[in-house]
């Protein structure tokens, strides 16, 4: 932080009135409402040698008092990080000032302020240009922009605005054409869908405030954007970062973009692309790459706040099998706990030792078990976590003393996750839980941090608080008066805070509490989340070595790097189920691909039909897990038998579908790639689905297209030009040809998921357990385009033993296999290319069938080699066949002709070890 001595106020204060007398005495002085500031000038730039980048000083064109005195001497630094990434960073050139902490996001480092000039070669030049990004200047006044190398193509300019910096106030703009689709700035509940929408307002400040708020600052703080513009007929993205903990407001106005920032500096990141692919891979190399995730993490989640004791989470386990519905994970909210205290278990509704035997048995079966903490430790002397936590001094304070807050158990002091001590301290209170239970991962909630009390509090002396069976303990009962005596609490320029400029410290920790080192609550407030989910990933990685499973509310740039994300209180309502989307395709950019909503809503009771829509579409969230509030009716999914009929549809899929998954998290930990994506993400080129949020695609090529409308028995879906085929019934295929939308029937268990041409997607029989599921034998569906006669299609699968912690390929623990296809006029071909295929072969892994779409007929003169040598019926089961599926049902536009032959020829029989290359010719043959 920023801090002056008396003297130096002084003498800055006294410069600032010199500025501001000689401005008057010209006339410049305005008498309507006062400028918040003039700008500044550049006086000098050098270069640093061996590449190190640009280094210049700003002066202070003129001084305003508006929002506070302007800092008078800035520091430029500028460097081409990477080929296709260039950092541009503005601080005060004489104090350091408050950044994110490198500690918690490892990036290069900046040059230190030093307060004195750096030395280096004087640059005169107009440009400094990196491989793919060029930088740009302007002297007085001071302005910056990027541009493209390769076309020139300008991302961001900032002449047309003023620079601005304070000790509490920053604000920069740019300007932006007016056909930019922009994505991100969140976390927020985006009624327009997934495109920001100028306007609209962006407050990025992490708060406990339901999903249900619309365009509101949630529990999330990401400050990035992805800009896609369509260019000759070429979709072409970049994103920016402003990296910054402080609290901020974003002003979007259709052809230009302001920030203004309460705090800390400006540190922008510009990430070339050109494609959202590349932009994410970028994105991710800086922020850190997605947590690998366990394979039973993509099964399906049921949770409740309100399974009041242990007889509730059995009977719920065995309803789901008793209704033949996938479960992997039963999780309990905080009904678990004694007196909802961390690292605790209730004596009487869960005691220990019928608690460990029920984890023996679902153990035994494959099923999994988390529990929820909060970050807020119970003020209670007999509590032995206070007890360890008061010895070690681990506690954020105010006024030297623990910052006294309320959440669930009463009075709550909140660990400092900064200070090395309270992480460490965490780390141990996690192992000395997992002794008591071995949970299979940990849920952190309430970590924005959430506190039902504002301002300074103490407990009363009056009344009992928590108070006895309250019915609404979530409203305050200490005694409690507002902060308003320091600027941290009441700083000079308010954001919009939960949408409705509420205090910085409403519901949450006072902003001049501080952390370890004197860190203000002001700088480091939604951090708070990132660096407990830091904390929980190292306990958890530590305990038996085994990979981490960690969901947390509150996240910042880099979370995904440690955890996954669910997105907050939401409502049983359609409007919810639609957002749902949005905001789950915004995390696969923010770098978090393992996300999804609470499915049939946390409250209040969703109608039968809205949880059959909602469980068709949630299972096909990366995270999916049904989650309802402690009054809200009971949902799981067997409770009505429509919605258990949807769920065993979709739920089906989705396990058939978990090698897919499992792939494409694999290639999210490698890449950054998404695992629910935009269409865009796969057609960037095909400007009509810039906007579209009603439909989103798994990895490259799998469409999912819900009902989101009550009543609706279809669905208008739109579709890039090409074939796609219906995973449930492989005859329906939809040929598309431009961007006009496909009218798809839908009933009321039914939902519409489809593949794309030029895709092989790996599939398993599916299981009630993904344990199971993971076992069964392979199916490779290789999408043609329809009626092909020339064609190449490919796809993946990535299978390892998902207990290590590192997600990466090593002989005996992980198999990786690449699949080939082509046609070429009536010859196919299929084969593999496997790397490290013992550990598949160990497993016993094999692929029985073959079903390759769009090609008319049935096939002949059949060819198998594996390892090149020739296997016709070592690999098969009984004897390889050809057989054809029924005939095509074509959906699409005008001039689509339909077609009553075949266009889908299974190969089955097989035993072709998914460890080994293989591969497979035939001769199509056309049968009258």
């Amino acid at each position: 932080m920023l801090s002056f001595s008396r003297s130096a106020i002084l003498s800055y204060l006294l410069w600032c009135l010199l500025f501001l007398t000689l401005a008057s005495s010209n006339g410049v002085v305005a008498t309507a409402k006062p400028k918040v500031g003039y700008g500044y000038k550049l006086v000098s730039l050098v270069q640093l040698p061996n590449g190190g980048g640009l280094v210049g000083y700003l002066q202070v064109k003129q001084c305003t008092s508006t929002y506070g005195p302007d800092i008078p001497r800035l520091r430029l630094f500028v460097k081409h990080e990477t080929r296709d990434r260039v950092r541009v960073q503005i601080t005060a050139a004489d104090k350091q000032r408050w950044e994110v902490p490198y500690n918690l996001l490892p990036r290069e480092p900046a040059p230190p302020v030093t307060g004195s000039k750096v030395t280096g070669a004087p640059f005169t030049g107009a440009e400094y240009p990196g491989e793919e990004l060029v930088f740009t200047y302007g002297r007085d006044p001071f302005w910056f922009a990027v541009h493209r190398r390769s076309t020139r193509q300008p991302l961001f300019n900032t002449s047309a605005g003023v620079l601005v910096f304070k000790d509490q106030y920053l604000e920069v703009s740019t300007a932006l054409p007016k056909d930019a689709a922009l994505y991100g700035l969140g976390e927020n509940t985006q009624p327009g869908g997934i495109r920001l929408r100028p306007n609209d307002p962006y407050t990025i400040y992490t708060t406990d405030i339901s999903a249900i708020n619309l365009n509101t600052d949630l529990y999330g703080s990401h400050p990035v954007y992805m800009d896609l513009r369509s260019l000759g007929g070429r979709g072409v993205a970049h994103a920016v970062l402003l990296l910054n903990s402080n609290g901020m407001d974003v002003f979007y106005r259709g052809t230009s973009l302001t920030y203004k920032v309460i705090g800390g500096l400006l540190d922008f990141y510009f990430f070339a692309g050109p494609t959202p692919l590349a932009i994410v891979d970028q994105y991710t190399s800086m922020i850190g790459r997605p947590a690998p995730m366990p394979y039973w993490a993509f099964g399906f989640h049921q949770c409740r706040w309100g399974y009041k004791n242990l007889s509730v989470v059995e009977g719920v386990v065995e309803g789901y099998r008793n209704a033949q519905i996938p479960l992997d994970v039963i999780w309990n909210d905080d009904d678990h706990m004694d007196a909802a205290k961390d690292f605790t278990l209730d004596p009487v509704n869960y005691p220990r030792p019928k608690l460990l035997a029920f984890l023996d048995k679902i153990h035994a079966q494959g099923m999994k078990y988390i529990v929820l903490i909060d970050p807020g430790i119970a003020v209670n002397s007999s509590y032995g976590v206070y007890q360890r936590g008061m010895e070690r001094d681990i506690f954020i304070k105010l006024d030297g003393e623990p910052y006294l807050a309320q959440v669930w158990p009463g009075p709550v002091y909140f660990p400092d996750f900064l200070n090395p001590n309270g992480a460490s301290w965490w780390i141990d209170e996690v192992r000395r839980f997992h002794d008591l239970v071995p949970v299979d991962g940990l849920w952190i909630d309430m970590n924005e941090a959430s506190n039902f009390c504002t301002g300074k509090c103490t407990i009363p002396k009056t009344h009992q608080c928590p108070i006895p069976d309250s019915k609404t303990p979530w409203v305050c009962c200490l005694d409690c008066k507002n902060l308003t005596n320091t600027r941290w609490d009441e700083p000079p320029y308010k954001i919009n805070a939960s949408g409705q400029t509420a205090r910085l410290g409403f519901n949450t920790i006072a902003t001049s509490a501080t952390h370890y080192n004197g860190i203000l609550e002001y700088n480091a407030h939604s951090l708070y989340g990132f660096s407990q989910a830091i904390a929980t990933h190292k306990a958890l990685q530590g305990l038996q070595g085994k990979r981490p499973f960690i969901l947390t509310r509150s996240t910042f740039v880099g979370s995904g790097a440690y955890a996954a994300h669910w997105t907050g209180d939401n409502k049983g309502t359609w409007e919810n189920l639609r957002y749902s989307i949005s905001t789950m395709l915004n995390f696969g950019i923010f770098g978090m691909p393992m996300v999804g909503s609470d499915i049939c809503g946390f409250y209040p009771a969703p109608t039968e039909e809205l949880c059959n829509r909602w469980i068709e579409l949630g299972a096909f969230y990366p995270f999916s897990r049904d989650h309802a509030n402690f009054a809200s009716p009971r949902q799981e999914l067997y409770v009505w038998e429509s919605v258990a009929k949807s769920a065993r549809n979709a739920l089906g899929m989705r396990y058939k579908l978990l090698p897919y998954l499992y792939t494409l998290s694999y290639q999210a930990h490698l890449t950054g790639a998404p695992v629910a994506r935009p269409v865009f993400f796969s057609f960037p080129d095909f400007t009509p689905c810039y906007g579209l949020s009603t439909q989103f695609l798994l990895g490259a090529s799998v469409m999912v297209s819900p009902v989101l409308e009550q009543g609706a028995t279809s669905v208008s879906a739109m579709f890039p030009p090409g074939t796609w085929y219906n995973l449930f019934d492989m005859r329906k295929v939809v040929v598309s040809k431009s961007s006009a939308p496909v009218t798809l029937e839908a009933p009321l268990n039914e939902i519409n998921v489809h593949v794309f041409q030029n895709t092989i997607l790996p599939m398993q029989r599916g299981g009630f357990v993904s344990k199971d599921a993971r076992a069964t034998p392979f199916t490779l569906v290789v999408a043609f385009p329809f009626g092909a006669t020339q064609a190449d299609a490919e796809g993946a699968v990535y299978v390892d033993d998902d207990e290590r912690p590192e997600m990466v390929l090593a002989e005996g623990q992980a198999t990786y296999a690449r699949f080939h296809a082509s046609v070429r006029g009536k010859a196919v071909t299929v084969r593999s290319e496997v790397l490290m295929g013992s550990y598949s072969l160990h497993k016993g892994l094999v692929i029985e069938k073959l079903s390759v779409l769009g090609l008319e007929g049935t096939g002949k003169d059949l060819a198998i080699q594996v390892d090149g040598t020739d296997a016709t019926t070592a690999v098969a089961t009984s004897s390889p066949y050809f057989a054809a599926g029924g005939n095509a049902k074509l959906h699409g536009e005008e001039g689509v002709e339909d077609s009553n032959k075949s266009v889908m020829v299974e190969v089955g029989g097989l035993a072709l070890p998914l460890g080994k290359s293989f591969t497979m010719t035939w001769n199509m043959r056309i049968e009258a």
